[in-house]
């Protein structure tokens, strides 16, 4: 009986835990190879936003996660801005099991970096005297999901016996 309660009291202390440890911008750059003469343009801009992560390890749970932005703004064949960020966390993740490590550092870290991605974005869009933009909320977890179902797709055809003409 003894032994229950401490092995008990071992477990409970085994609870995962996360923590912000520092977020930061690690890299960024702002063009607008245009200017002064495309705020003359006219027209809809076409904005094209690609997104990235990385993922390290620095430490027995301790991993920099870097949310990647990339937005292109065009008018027509010109480009009106290029914003380019990476901005990065330090997260400390203890106590996980795999899977759900996983999905932390995919869907959790990314959605903490995003309100700082998506404010830096703004304030460059802005100093570069552009009207204000906001990137709309961006799913993680359908991201993160989706890129489940394609590695679940890689394996099973890396997997799959190659059928040939003997």
């Amino acid at each position: 009986m003894a032994d229950e309660n401490i092995q008990g009291a071992a477990g409970a202390d085994q609870q995962a835990q996360f923590a912000i440890q520092k977020i930061y911008v690690k890299d960024i750059s702002f063009e607008a190879p245009g200017t002064p003469m495309v705020f003359n343009e006219q027209g809809n801009p076409d904005l094209n936003l690609n997104l990235n992560q990385k993922v390290g390890k620095l430490a027995d749970d301790v991993y920099e996660v870097i949310l990647g932005i990339n937005l292109t703004c065009k008018l027509g064949e010109k480009t009106v801005y290029i914003v380019e960020l990476e901005q990065a966390g330090i997260f400390g993740l203890n106590g996980f099991d795999e899977r759900n490590l996983d999905f932390m550092l995919g869907t959790y870290c990314p959605n903490v970096l995003f309100p700082y991605a998506r404010q830096m974005a703004s304030e460059l869009i802005q100093a570069g005297g552009f009207p204000p933009f906001y990137l709309q909320p961006i799913n993680f977890e359908a991201i993160y999901a989706e890129s489940l179902r394609r590695r679940a797709e890689q394996l099973k055809s890396a997997s799959a016996p190659a059928v040939g003409n003997a």
